[in-house]
């Protein structure tokens, strides 16, 4: 089966390499020429995961014709950002029988829409049912190694979940299926911004009991701004919620809790993108989550410390003390 991924980020050339290991022809579609000249010569991605060498069936494009001809699957593995750019160029290669794989984490920062509302928004009505997201505890990095993982692929059709986890799942990528795509999403959203909180208390120095207070409470969070989207609050107790949160919020290789770190050091969004070229979805996805919670009434202080420290230049001490002096409260 010809397999088309957009984007050669390090997510999207690690699914590559994944669905390549099961004898797929896999295309990758990569915005940089002289990228998509190092998979094909060297069968490396030289920006991302240089360590990784790619199977022999996997090629690099620069040409979405090229990478989307006679393709029978379609895995956009781009941040939020570009997702509606690059669905537009993509759109015209579909196949009715194409399923479409989200990877993205994210909100459209103008729209508030998720990854696959987005999608939807511009294909053809007839490929709707082929949309699904692809969301859970899955760093590249270990994925790289074949290190065990396990994710979750949600769809709007329940066949097409099947199909897929059927193409996903390999010995070290354990694939699970979920019907609630709001909630598969919005976890992928929501944690990316508790983990900014939890590694900008890093970077002021705390410990355990902090991380462990920001992450419980953070939560909490992710469900009031989950099922007030409709999601089902199951959900976040599943690997796209409390998996993606844990592992967020505590790996080495975590961009959004890098971030964080950042900025309890006393440093600025504009100094983490001078010093990384990956993208931190929740430095976007705060502001998107904020107005939605504004809109729907729901209380999300940690979210709106985030978005004071990232966007106000407020101290993180101070938020940290606004935290710890609000009102008496029940759990939940």
């Amino acid at each position: 089966m010809k397999v088309s991924i957009i984007g050669a980020g390090s997510w999207g050339t690690v699914i590559a390499a994944l669905l390549a290991k099961k004898g797929n022809d896999v295309f990758v579609w990569a915005r940089d020429p002289s990228l998509a000249e190092d998979i094909n010569k060297a069968n490396v991605n030289s920006k991302y995961l240089k360590k990784l060498t790619l199977p022999k069936n996997v090629s690099g494009s620069s040409d979405i014709e090229e990478v989307m001809k006679d393709s029978e699957l379609a895995v956009l593995a781009v941040p939020s950002h570009a997702m509606r750019d690059l669905i537009k160029k993509v759109k015209d290669h579909l196949d009715p029988k194409m399923p479409i794989v989200s990877l993205a984490k994210g909100l459209e920062v103008d729209s508030r829409l998720r990854m696959t509302e987005v999608i939807k928004d511009e294909i053809d009505e007839r490929f709707h049912k082929n949309v699904a997201a692809l969301s859970g505890p899955n760093h590249a990095e270990e994925v790289a190694d074949e290190i065990p993982s396990a994710t979750v692929i949600a769809a709007y059709d329940s066949d097409v979940a099947s199909y897929l986890q059927s193409i996903f799942m390999s010995p070290y990528f354990r694939v699970y299926t979920s019907s609630d795509i709001i909630g598969v999403e919005m976890g992928g959203v929501s944690k990316n911004v508790i983990a900014i909180a939890t590694g900008i208390s890093d970077g002021l120095g705390f410990g355990d009991n902090t991380k462990a207070s920001l992450m419980t409470r953070g939560l909490a969070e992710m469900i009031r701004l989950g099922t007030a989207a409709g999601a089902k609050a199951e959900t976040f107790s599943g690997l796209s919620g409390l998996g993606d949160l844990v592992v967020t919020c505590t790996s080495k290789y975590s961009r959004n809790r890098a971030l964080g770190e950042f900025l309890g050091k006393g440093k600025t969004l504009d100094d983490y993108k001078a010093e990384s070229s990956m993208v931190a979805e929740g430095a976007n996805g705060c502001l998107a989550i904020e107005d939605i919670a504004e809109q729907k009434g729901i209380e999300m202080p940690i979210n709106h410390a985030v978005v004071e420290v990232i966007y106000k230049q407020r101290p993180p001490l101070d938020c940290v003390q606004s935290l710890m002096g609000r009102g008496p409260k029940t759990e939940g």
